[in-house]
């Protein structure tokens, strides 16, 4: 089944907010026979060699370039592009652009590339080719489709992508009667490559956010095929922060918020505007604000402070000078429209923009809303995961997870480190945060566990699942205080985590989004990728490794690192059975013999099956009773490939001995798949 919800690659990285594929194998041989095992299982099969227990592998952490070390690598790969082309199989027609490297300790080099067709973008075609000594090791692709069109010449005429993108926007209250741009790409987000428009509307929305709507239109039949928002709007001495020290710079007896220090970041004034650049902060003393809004330029002080710590945290955390890894500087903009209660990374200025809140009072200026959005900008440069379905959710998540990580490191008296998003801003109007990662649904909107319908949830609730698997994988399950904070956070599968601690959680998932994950990279994909970078900084069976296979299956994706629920007996069927296309269930059988009473509350099924759309699948276990227990549902905005995930069942009315059954069946069109392995658990 096809539906408008898909997800895919845009030729332009988009805005981002704070408000409300498959990956192939993984850089090393050792790791990727083991996260291949770990996909299906949870278990940890093979291994490199093993790092000091509890430290990172030095040979496999990113080495801190400079912005010239940087440039002679990418002019390294534009050199070698055609014959990397042709070394990892692309057809004549295609051929790579160049856009990021990470290079190792050990010499290890990912490169990530755009990919063209016949000379037009193709979206949801960037890869990562790993290297190393001249030899590609892996290859992680957006899309594993073959990359082949019957021509490049459409049948829908360009005017009618324009009216349906037009009209699309003003549903979302754009007002502008034209779009900015149309132009031809090739769509290779979904299982077959399509030639299609992405047509680009501009203007403001009702509420005054700027509007970037990207529609990409099928060019053979006029179908919209996908869509998303390309501003991602946030909700986003110092208001914030107390007394601070700013880096400024001085000419004459003037003084600007200019940090030279930190690629010249600038921070602007709007004074209420919604267009344009603003005016650079400017006076002839160096103390910027009074601590209240009354003061232009208190606003001013806390983002040019959140920006200061931002770009510290990623450089002395991961090595990273400044969000492309250049060493140049983004700029805020501060002050943005009348009343608007919401923040937005724009990559089209390359700047961080926030309003002033609701009456003007509270601006959305706080340290983790600058490292939130600032860290949109990372994630466009890295793995430029699409901001609609489960990529957005995880866009969102990163910026969450980021933000969270420069509001600790900071260590600010007036705004201590916490795992609360926007808790100083004052959103919501009660005091309330606008986020909680150890239990995201609080908010009253945010998804604690991911489900099989959970792409089609706005993107600041999507990312509720990742926001609490950092958590979990930080600081473990239960109830805890930090730093003043009371948490408790639960686990899907009602079995405890125990976390490793934040900065290792921080390392793990800034080198999954750096190496391992792609533009349509989903929650499956996400595990992968974390898993694999847990296997090469800390070992395939170190407690880290364990620990990320545990707090995924806290929040619904995988399995336990014991297998199925944390341990216990587990039974398996590993025989594959197709998947008829639009046909009747198929079953496979697992029989169970030498237990005793009735199957536990938590029986954990843990389910490997391979299919191009498994928003078609309907998934059910049948006890030995007959009765069927539904593990999946039917959703047509479910858009992702395959189905890797343990799901707990109260099957404490079956008797544990006896068949059990797992029933597949496909009910929509275009699609097959293959159940291939799936094992129960008796925790």
């Amino acid at each position: 089944m096809r539906s408008n919800s898909s997800r895919g690659r845009t030729s332009h990285t988009p805005q981002r907010t704070l408000t409300h594929r498959r990956t192939a194998t993984v850089a090393l041989a050792g790791v990727a026979a083991l996260i291949a095992a770990a996909v299906q299982t949870g278990a940890a099969s093979a291994a490199p060699a093993k790092p000091q227990a509890g430290k990172a592998d030095p040979a496999h952490v990113a080495v801190r370039l400079t912005p010239s070390q940087r440039a002679e690598l990418l002019r390294d790969a534009e050199a070698a592009k055609a014959a990397t082309a042709r070394s990892i199989g692309l057809g004549g027609k295609e051929k790579l652009v160049v856009r990021d490297v990470v290079k190792d300790a050990d010499g290890t080099t990912h490169t990530r590339y755009e990919r063209t067709y016949g000379g037009l973008p193709v979206l949801g075609g960037d890869l990562v080719v790993t290297a190393r000594s001249g030899k590609t090791m892996d290859v992680v692709r957006a899309t594993n489709a073959t990359l082949k069109v019957p021509g490049l010449t459409p049948a829908v005429a360009k005017a009618a992508a324009e009216k349906q993108a037009v009209q699309r926007a003003k549903a979302l209250g754009g007002t502008k009667s034209a779009a900015d741009s149309v132009h031809k790409v090739i769509w290779a987000a979904d299982s077959k490559p399509v030639l299609a428009y992405e047509t680009v509307v501009g203007g403001l929305q009702d509420d005054g956010t700027p509007n970037r709507l990207h529609v990409i239109t099928d060019a053979t039949t006029g179908k919209k095929l996908y869509e998303y928002q390309g501003i991602d709007t946030g909700v986003g001495n110092t208001q914030y922060s107390g007394q601070v020290t700013l880096t400024t710079t001085q000419s004459g007896s003037t003084y600007t918020l200019n940090d030279g220090a930190r690629g010249n970041h600038k921070t602007y004034n709007l004074n209420h505007g919604s267009s344009g650049t603003g005016t650079l902060y400017s006076q002839n003393n160096d103390t910027w604000g009074n601590g209240t809004n009354s003061n232009a330029a208190t606003a001013g002080a806390d983002a040019h402070y959140g920006a200061a710590a931002t770009w510290d945290f990623y450089k002395n955390t991961f090595g990273r000078s400044g969000i492309k890894n250049n060493g140049v500087g983004a700029y805020s903009r501060v002050h943005y429209g009348n009343s608007y209660v919401n923040a937005f990374w724009d990559d089209g200025c390359f700047c961080m923009t926030y309003g002033d809140g609701s009456g003007n009072a509270k601006p959305l200026t706080a340290i983790d809303v600058a490292g939130h959005e600032m860290s949109h900008g990372v994630t466009s440069n890295t793995a430029g995961l699409n901001y609609s379905g489960e990529s957005g959710g995880l866009n969102e998540a990163t910026s969450d997870i980021m933000g969270t990580g420069v509001e600790f490191y900071a260590n600010n008296a007036t705004d201590v480190g916490d795992y609360l998003i926007g808790e100083k801003i004052d959103i919501n109007g009660n005091g309330s945060p606008l986020r909680y990662m150890d239990k995201p649904s609080k908010d009253g909107a945010s998804k604690d566990s991911w489900y099989s319908g959970i792409g089609g949830v706005d993107v600041h609730y999507s990312s509720g699942p990742a926001n609490h698997f950092f958590y979990l994988l930080s600081e473990g399950s239960g109830t805890k205080v930090i730093n003043g904070v009371t948490y408790n956070s639960p686990t899907a599968d009602n079995l405890p985590v125990t976390g490793i601690g934040r900065d290792k959680a921080l390392q793990i998932w800034y080198r999954a989004l750096t190496t391992k994950w792609t533009s349509t990279t989903n929650y499956a994909g996400a595990r992968t990728g974390t898993l694999a970078a847990a296997g090469e900084l800390y070992g395939a069976t170190s407690a880290e490794y364990k620990a990320v296979q545990d707090a995924w299956a806290g929040v619904g994706v995988g399995s336990r690192s014991g297998g199925g629920g944390g341990g216990g007996t587990s039974y398996e069927n590993t025989t594959p059975v197709s998947i008829p296309d639009n046909g009747p269930a198929v079953t496979s059988d697992i029989t169970v013999s030498g237990r005793t009473g009735n199957a536990p509350n938590n029986l954990q099924v843990s389910v490997d099956i391979t299919h191009t759309w498994r928003g078609d699948l309907v998934i059910d276990l049948v006890g030995p009773s007959g009765t069927s227990y539904r593990l999946k549902s039917f959703s047509g905005s479910d858009s992702a490939d395959d189905v890797n995930q343990t799901f707990t069942v109260n099957a404490a009315a079956e008797s544990a001995n006896g068949t059990w059954k797992l029933k597949v069946q496909d009910q929509a069109t275009y699609d097959t798949g293959t159940i291939n392995s799936w094992k129960l658990t008796f925790p």
